[in-house]
């Protein structure tokens, strides 16, 4: 295949800001093929109408009446917070890139092991160390198919649309940045598409630019502020100069009538901010990966509001790139909730997920065969607290289960794999832990298990997380409220040594989804 693993080209980095600036037996194949059957179904659709109305009918699929531990408000109101909520759309890795079942299709086959592509990862072990939660084959145009039911997925947690990475003009990733706003056009029209050029791969004129823009902003998802500008947030805008940002936005006026709104996102703030400020609507970063790397959004976010500018606030949940030889520590799920937490006490304008579907970086929130819908729903929590102003109530015991599969420190034999993943520099320092983030309607115990060890600790009302040892075999947890066991999780996957590769992102299974 061509033109579809450009992550391993882009060399994409996280910026580091210092401080100033329910029951489901794991392992089990069965388990497996049913997540991919259940993720098929696309969630519960919207209400639709023949003469079709961009927002969707007020009415939450009927998995989020049990799946979160909350009641998630409904699309519009979400929508009419005037606070909007993006993932990053990376185009190289839908839900599928060959329509065959997930035992023998191209993420199988060629980036999940290290023999993939005749040999080409074998360096790293292998492209990727998770994958999309597999869908079922799709007669007729499944690749439309295929992102209308990641549109459902996204817009049933509450997002808003999708910041859809350019990294091409023409090709296979062009023809699914096309495709992906045909889906939204057909699907939900009131679901955002953001374009955003990628300036670590395109290398064009600002009229090529403009012209292919100007192609893409007829599409009625396209994302346009109510005056009407149409909305280019370029990453690593810095690549460029101001002044060819501007040939570009004064060719899309001249040529095609288009008005936009530029929101960079810089891989460096501080030394781009005064000089995109002119013709900026608002400024964004690409964002740290690591827990303790997330106090510079306060600085960010005033900069931004002193230049009169909206922010919008990078919200990440891990980074591995085995590809690149590089992770940052995580810490189960801080990174998750401290970016959250930066964007809700900074007030941030909007929010960008980095991301939704990078595999090949380890920073996907869409659902996956590792992590089912975990990371997904804790967002849908932090991300109601962000348009709505208060935190949900908790209406349901719910608990996320978080590890690595493996000892930070471990090692695959001599000659397995040459190139080793190892901590950016600026990360936290690696850790071997098992969080426990339990979501309560009221005090209980916690039993837990990690491989053989067992323990308990007594949980309040609300959020709370508890750090447990990392241990051979598998971890689980479960609530006992008044001598009644109201819910279980279990890990699906075993901490194993040795390994036989590195694998060095987070796993992650919700009670609340009978372990998907």
């Amino acid at each position: 295949m061509t033109d579809t693993h450009a992550t391993s080209l882009r060399g994409r980095r996280a910026s580091h800001r210092s401080p100033r600036r329910r029951r489901l037996l794991p392992g089990l194949l069965l388990g497996v093929l049913a997540l991919g059957a259940w993720a098929g179904s696309g969630m519960a659709d919207v209400v639709r109408t023949a003469d079709r109305d961009e927002r969707p009918a007020a009415e939450r699929p009927a998995q989020y009446s049990t799946a979160l531990p909350f009641d998630l408000p409904d699309t519009r109101t979400l929508r009419d917070s005037g606070k909007p909520v993006f993932a990053h759309y990376f185009t190289p890795y839908p839900l599928s890139l060959d329509n065959e079942p997930p035992q023998q299709d191209y993420y199988a086959r060629n980036y999940l092991t290290p023999q993939g592509e005749k040999g080409k990862h074998r360096a790293y072990g292998g492209l990727l160390r998770d994958r999309p939660l597999p869908a079922p084959r799709e007669d007729g145009d499944w690749e439309l198919a295929h992102l209308r039911q990641e549109i459902r997925t996204a817009r049933d947690a509450g997002l808003d649309g999708f910041t859809l990475d350019i990294l091409s003009l023409t090709g296979r990733n062009r023809e699914r940045v096309e495709n992906l706003m045909r889906a939204a056009d057909a699907e939900d029209p009131g679901f955002r598409i953001v374009l955003m050029p990628d300036m670590t791969s395109l290398h064009t004129t600002p009229e090529a630019l403009a012209d292919a823009l100007a192609g893409l902003a007829r599409h009625r998802s396209a994302h346009r502020l109510s005056d009407g500008r149409l909305v280019v947030s370029p990453f690593k805008a810095e690549a460029q100069s101001p002044d060819w940002w501007q040939r570009t936005t004064m060719a899309l006026e001249r040529e095609h009538g288009i008005r936009t709104a530029l929101v960079p996102v810089f891989l460096d703030l501080d030394a781009n901010a005064d000089r995109f400020a002119p013709i900026s609507h608002g400024f964004s970063e690409w964002g740290s990966r690591s827990y303790s790397t997330q106090s510079g959004a306060a600085s960010a976010t005033r900069k931004a509001h002193r230049l009169g500018k909206i922010w919008m606030q990078p919200v990440s949940v891990q980074d591995a790139r085995p590809n690149q030889g590089v992770y940052d520590e995580a810490g189960n799920t801080e990174t998750l909730r401290a970016s959250w937490g930066e964007a809700i006490d900074n007030r941030a304008d909007w929010v960008q997920l980095t991301t939704w579907n990078d595999y090949s970086e380890g920073t996907h929130f869409a659902p996956s065969l590792h992590n089912g819908y975990a990371f997904l729903d804790l967002t849908s929590y932090y991300l109601t607290r962000f348009k709505i102003g208060a935190w949900p109530r908790i209406e349901r015991d719910t608990l996320y289960l978080t590890s690595r599969v493996q000892f930070a420190a471990a090692r695959p034999p001599a000659g397995a794999q040459s190139l080793l993943i190892a901590p950016r520099d600026g990360s936290a320092a690696p850790r071997d832990t098992v969080e426990v983030l339990s979501f309560l309607t009221g005090p209980a115990t916690v039993r837990t298990a990690t491989g053989s060890e067992r323990a308990s600790h007594s949980a309040p009302a609300g959020v709370s997380a508890r750090l447990l040892p990392l241990r051979t075999g598998t971890s689980g947890a479960s609530v006992v409220r008044d001598g009644e066991t109201t819910t279980t999780v279990a890990s699906r996957y075993p901490v194993r040594d040795p390994i036989t590769k590195q694998d060095l992102q987070y796993y992650a299974v919700t009670s609340g989804r009978s372990q998907r």
